[in-house]
């Protein structure tokens, strides 16, 4: 039994963060976000590193991170994160 979400007020902005994963796992990495009721949505920054844009309501980034932290099918690795310019 999932849950129940709280429901905040829309953000004026989203956040965004950096990751990078091995290429054949883009479009998985795709399923996995939308099995997580869509936490984010993605572009693809560099298609030959895999260097993905994502982007997600900041009141959601620990939600976030927890799944990006729990995927054992493929590891992931943030590049960079604005928010604390690493």
């Amino acid at each position: 039994m999932r849950k129940k979400r709280i429901s905040y007020p829309a953000p004026s902005e989203s956040s965004r963060l950096y990751i990078e994963l091995a290429p054949k796992y883009i479009a998985l990495f795709r399923f996995f976000l939308e099995a997580e009721d869509n936490l984010a949505i993605f572009t693809v920054v560099d298609k030959f590193r895999a260097v993905l844009l994502l982007r997600f309501s900041p009141h959601q980034k620990k939600e976030l991170l927890q799944v990006l932290e729990n995927m054992i099918e493929f590891p992931v690795r943030i590049v960079y994160n604005p928010e604390n310019n690493s």
